[in-house]
């Protein structure tokens, strides 16, 4: 399969704090990456580097065959990589209606915005029942449904999840990940994954990387790493 991403080499900083190292990874079109890693490993850093939020001091970013490293991140929406934050970050005072129409905002086809908007209403049918609803006062599952579906009007042909499980009763969070991953296997969406529930996280993912203190420490299938001793031992609680 041909790769959509590849980090190489890449070296982040907060000032003069570095945060990232040496880091190399790639996503190939169509999988579900997961980055698994304790609290403060850099997951999420890694993210904001591929988004040019948190620019790579050295190294490189490529998406679909271009480098990206010094693009601003608004550019990146329109070329087909879109975030959903750790936490969320729905615009509170809108409507679930207004705020997938933020979603969509770079786009001026109207008839495949209306498709797409009932393409979100059928993966997330409470999304429906609330269209009219202000996003703040959606429980904090919906909300995250409502951010995935916010991003999904983009049309990413990326996405990335920071963290979708956060905060979120296990039931809610069982239905997230099946959304998840229907979005990729119906959607034809390639998603990156950063997630500190590494046992679902490994179970919908294709491939896996393992992160401790900005280093990419471990790599492989995810049933490897699932039934790695290592990761059960750090990660799974076995």
């Amino acid at each position: 399969m041909p790769r959509i991403l590849e980090l190489k080499g890449v070296n982040s900083f907060y000032g003069n704090i570095q945060a990232l190292y040496d880091i190399d990874m790639h996503i190939d079109r169509g999988e579900i990456i997961t980055l698994i890693g304790a609290n403060g490993a850099g997951k999420t850093t890694t993210l904001m580097t591929v988004c040019g939020v948190v620019q790579a001091r050295t190294g490189e970013v490529i998406f679909q065959d271009e480098p990206i490293t010094r693009i601003n991140p608004e550019k990146l929406v329109a070329r087909g990589v879109c975030q959903v934050p750790e936490g969320r970050l729905i615009f509170p005072e809108l409507t679930v209606q207004e705020n997938l129409d933020m979603g969509a905002f770079l786009r001026n086809d109207r008839e495949g915005i209306r498709r797409d908007i009932d393409m979100c209403f059928g993966l997330f049918p409470i999304l429906s029942a609330r269209r009219r609803q202000q996003g703040g006062t959606l429980s904090g599952g919906e909300q995250q449904m409502l951010a995935i579906a916010r991003a999904l009007m983009a049309k990413p042909k990326l996405l990335l999840l920071d963290e979708p499980s956060m905060g979120l009763a296990p039931l809610v969070v069982r239905q997230i990940f099946e959304i998840v991953q229907k979005v990729n296997e119906e959607h034809n969406t390639t998603i990156f994954l950063v997630e500190q529930n590494a046992n679902l996280a490994l179970k919908i993912g294709h491939r896996g990387y393992v992160m401790e203190n900005g280093r990419i420490v471990l790599t492989d299938t995810c049933d490897k790493l699932l039934a790695n001793e290592q990761v059960k031992k750090a990660y799974l609680g076995l």
